[in-house]
């Protein structure tokens, strides 16, 4: 009785052939090992938790309304005010808790200079939320 294919007329070379049967008895063992286990695995205690609903307290910043006439002349929240004033007023505003947001509107025939002044009093002053209001229906 000799093992090995039909054209090999030695017999003295080796089978490279891997045998899977062993491997797949090792799989099926441990394949039943893990579902006899896996629901002892869980030591969840089963309790009635109660239920509440609550919503997070968040604290909306103050908006600051900063507008630029056409004539360099500032507003703040509508009143006129000065160059030393508006200084005074954005460092007071850097101090509080949440920073407000600054929304800045400035008109469309106004030198860039005097919007530049205002944002590097903004950012002299600590403050960082800093956005310009523009009208999109008077696009061209």
């Amino acid at each position: 009785m000799a093992f090995g294919g039909l054209t090999n007329e030695s017999g003295d070379s080796d089978n490279a052939e891997i045998n899977m049967i062993p491997l797949i008895d090792v799989m099926l063992v441990l394949l039943v090992i893990f579902i006899i286990t896996a629901p002892l695995m869980s030591h969840a205690v089963k309790v009635d938790l109660p239920v509440a609903a609550s919503q997070p307290n968040e604290i909306k910043p103050e908006t600051i309304n900063l507008s630029i006439k056409s004539d360099g002349s500032v507003f703040w929240n509508a009143e006129p005010v000065a160059a030393a004033v508006w200084q005074t007023r954005m460092d007071a505003a850097a101090q509080q808790t949440p920073q407000p947001e600054i929304h800045l509107r400035a008109d469309g025939e106004l030198a860039y200079k005097h919007v530049a002044q205002i944002m590097a009093d903004a950012a002299r002053a600590g403050l960082t939320k800093l956005g310009f209001v523009t009208d999109p229906g008077a696009a061209r």
